[in-house]
C-alpha cells in the first residue's frame, strides 16, 4: 500500500507544471445537443440524451452512449456522459495560449463540471495532452481528474485495488523546456 500511495502523490504532483487552461470562449458559446433521443425539461433545466451522444460548446466535444446535462441557476453545466460495451465515452478540447494544442481523453464514463473546470473519466480512462496532434502527455488508469484551473492531474485506482494490482497508473510526460521550444 505505501507503493500505491507513492503512486498517487507523484500523479497527484504531475500536472502541476502545466502551462495553459481551456479556452475562455467556451464559456460563452451555445451547447449543440445531438443524440438518437434528447428530452429536454426546460424549467429545471436537464437534459438527457440517449444513442449516439454528441456534445458540442465551443471548442469542447463529448461523445459517448448516453448522457445527462444539468444547468446551473448561473448557467453553468454539468455533464456526464457514459460509454456502453461497444465504445467508450470521449472528451476533446483546445487549450488556450499555443495553437493547435488540445486535451483528449476517454473513459467508460467522462464528467464535466463547467464552473470549476474539472474533468474526470473513469473506467479505463486515458487523457493525452497534444501539440499538433503530437502527444506531449499521456496518463492511463482506472479514474483521471483534471484540474484545468490548478493545472493538474490525478490518478486514482478503483476503491478496492489491492497492492498486487500494481501498477494501476502510468504517465508519459513530455520535457517542458522542448514541448516549449517546439510551439
Amino acid at each position: 500500500m505505501k507503493l500505491l500511495r507513492k503512486l498517487l502523490i507523484a500523479f497527484a504532483l504531475l500536472g502541476t507544471y502545466l502551462t495553459t487552461h481551456a479556452e475562455k470562449a467556451d464559456q460563452d458559446k451555445p451547447i449543440i445537443l445531438e443524440a438518437e433521443t434528447v428530452s429536454v425539461n426546460d424549467v429545471r433545466q436537464i437534459y438527457e440524451l440517449d444513442g449516439q451522444v454528441l456534445l458540442i460548446k465551443g471548442s469542447i466535444l463529448i461523445t459517448g452512449a448516453k448522457g445527462n446535462i444539468n444547468v446551473d441557476p448561473e448557467g453553468y453545466e454539468y455533464v456526464d456522459v457514459q460509454g456502453n460495451s461497444e465504445s467508450t465515452a470521449s472528451f476533446r478540447q483546445r487549450r488556450e495560449g499555443p495553437a493547435n494544442e488540445f486535451m483528449q481523453g476517454r473513459g467508460k464514463t467522462v464528467t464535466y463540471n463547467a464552473k470549476t473546470e474539472l474533468l474526470t473519466l473513469t473506467g479505463d480512462a486515458r487523457l493525452k495532452r497534444l501539440h499538433n496532434m503530437q502527444m506531449l502527455d499521456q496518463l492511463h488508469g482506472w479514474k483521471i481528474d483534471y484540474d484545468d484551473v490548478q493545472q493538474r492531474y490525478q490518478v486514482s485506482p478503483p476503491a478496492n485495488a489491492k497492492a498486487e494490482d500494481l501498477p494501476l497508473a502510468r504517465a508519459i510526460l513530455s520535457p517542458r523546456r522542448k514541448a516549449t521550444l517546439e510551439k
